[in-house]
């Protein structure tokens, strides 16, 4: 039986949809792309759901998913809003015929196990399990000081915790503040920033 998200679930197109819809019982709507760019009632919906019930943007790891995501970001600021990120997982989903321009896999290309982790580790809520709390106690100024930022080396730091926590390395300090949130406290962070860069 697949497990039943409280929060509404964004996705960039049908292929994302047909394939989270067989993790995951939720409502699942799509971006239909960049198409959200010029919709203003798709937004809108969006914006209404993420008051009454909560939204999950999930899209790929590449620069267009980014893109999209930087764009519902802007427009649903101060919503109930969540993000989960898939990790950068090279190859190619079985429809196409070659890689993206990336070569990275997409929502549709990744395993469901890939899905459900991601949404978990956004702080998504399932029907039947305890509600995620988020920690909120990181901030840009432990960030700074655990050499994470603003420091030589801080860039290769925070890529080395990026791919030990199977981040997508495009992800930006803000994003990536707002997922060590969802994920762990301080003392957590401390330690795996103590451990050094990933094997």
């Amino acid at each position: 039986m697949k497990p039943v998200l409280r929060e509404a679930l964004v996705v960039e197109g049908r292929y994302d949809k047909n394939t989270v819809s067989q993790v995951v019982d939720a409502l699942i709507l799509e971006t239909r792309g960049f198409g959200v760019f010029s919709d203003p009632e798709l937004v809108g919906l969006l914006r209404t759901l993420a008051r009454a019930r909560g939204l999950v943007i999930l899209t790929d790891s590449d620069a267009a998913g980014f893109l999209i995501r930087g764009r519902l970001r802007g427009s649903l600021a101060g919503e109930n809003v969540k993000h989960a990120y898939i990790p950068d997982i090279p190859g190619k989903e079985r429809r196409k015929s070659a890689p993206s321009k990336e070569g990275k896999l997409g929502v549709e290309g990744v395993s469901g196990e890939v899905i459900l982790d991601a949404l978990r580790r956004a702080g998504a809520s399932f029907e039947h399990e305890s509600v995620p709390v988020n920690r909120g106690t990181i901030t840009k100024a432990h960030l700074y000081a655990l050499g994470l930022t603003g420091t030589t080396g801080s860039e290769a730091k925070r890529a080395a915790l990026k791919k030990k926590l199977g981040l997508p390395q495009r992800l930006t300090t803000n994003a990536l503040l707002e997922v060590l949130n969802a994920l762990m406290d301080l003392e957590t962070l401390e330690a795996l920033t103590r451990d050094g860069p990933p094997e």
